[in-house]
């Protein structure tokens, strides 16, 4: 699942050697649900108060999610719970990052110049689909105003979805932890068992497994 805007009207404000890209995950850490990377390009003029998305509050990020979305460029990489079992979440991560970055291209009928990753890791070598100049920029959603657009369109797309999944599965608390370990998320667990959303890789739903 991804989307990417081919907002032509911002495109065309590209300057024709700075195009950069910001990427920037969320979910890597959740016990359920997919991890998503969102991707994002900035114009001249782009929303105030961009933000490491874990800084925001959810009413705020709704916010910017929806101004980025309008006024910047953007991508969005998603990759499930198979996915990220068969894989590891690290090579999960790459791969969404990934996905985001290339739907994006698409939609701008470019490439980069460059791309700028929150975290100390590219997927440069980790993930087959990688094939731009990166760098990797600890800090760098609170740093870098394209990292925290991509960290804030990753972050309320993610959350939309964990949302979404609570209606299928109410007991875990879904709409509130968005998949984490809490303690209502760890409680429902033990009484109702993992659902196909749990990544079973993960030790917490690995050791429930073998009961």
């Amino acid at each position: 699942m991804y989307s990417a805007t081919p907002n032509a009207a911002f495109v065309s404000r590209i300057p024709p050697n700075k195009c950069i890209i910001g990427v920037d995950e969320a979910g890597r850490g959740p016990l359920a649900g997919p991890v998503v990377a969102g991707a994002a390009i900035l114009g001249e003029v782009y929303p105030e108060g961009l933000d490491d998305s874990k800084k925001l509050t959810a009413k705020r990020r709704g916010v910017l999610d929806e101004a980025i979305r309008d006024q910047c460029a953007w991508g969005v990489g998603v990759v499930d719970v198979g996915q990220i079992d068969t894989l590891n979440i690290l090579g999960a991560t790459m791969l969404a990052m990934s996905l985001a970055v290339e739907n994006l291209v698409q939609a701008i009928g470019r490439e980069p110049d460059g791309v700028l990753i929150d975290g100390n890791l590219t997927p440069h070598g980790r993930c087959d689909l990688w094939r731009w100049p990166a760098r990797a920029i600890v800090g760098g959603d609170g740093l870098e105003p394209a990292i925290s657009a991509a960290s804030i369109v990753a972050k309320a797309w993610r959350d939309r979805m964990m949302i979404a999944a609570a209606q299928d599965y109410p007991h875990y608390g879904w709409e509130s932890n968005k998949g984490y370990g809490s303690a209502k998320h760890m409680a429902a667990l033990r009484e109702h068992g993992p659902t196909p959303l749990h990544r079973k890789s993960f030790a917490p739903v690995a050791q429930l497994l073998l009961l």
